[in-house]
């Protein structure tokens, strides 16, 4: 996300799924839809994009949602009022526990 960009952090709960969502939007240049699946791979980079990283953030996010069961997805701004320039919103989906508290 670049200088004077935003992240926005949102957990909210699926009762009727049973699922937790841990979501994280940004407004930074976002991920082209092509290459989304690709972007989970482990060691890769968008094609032309400079900055550090070392493509594996995502590759371990979904590995660590797969291990308890859940999973990642990457889609466009779903959340944004305005027109949307650009951005990503990345969603961890995990099973709830039959004890979660209400």
């Amino acid at each position: 996300t670049p200088e004077g960009g935003r992240i926005t952090v949102r957990v909210h709960a699926d009762r009727t799924a049973r699922l937790a969502h841990l979501e994280v939007e940004d407004t930074g240049p976002g991920i082209p839809a092509a290459e989304r699946e690709r972007v989970v791979e482990r060691f890769y980079r968008i094609l032309g994009r400079e900055g550090d990283g070392s493509g594996l953030g995502l590759a371990i996010v979904r590995e660590i949602a797969t291990q308890h069961g859940g999973t990642l997805t990457l889609d466009d701004h779903v959340y944004q009022t305005a027109p949307r320039a650009a951005g990503t919103l990345v969603r961890i989906s995990l099973p709830l526990s039959e004890a979660a508290p209400d």
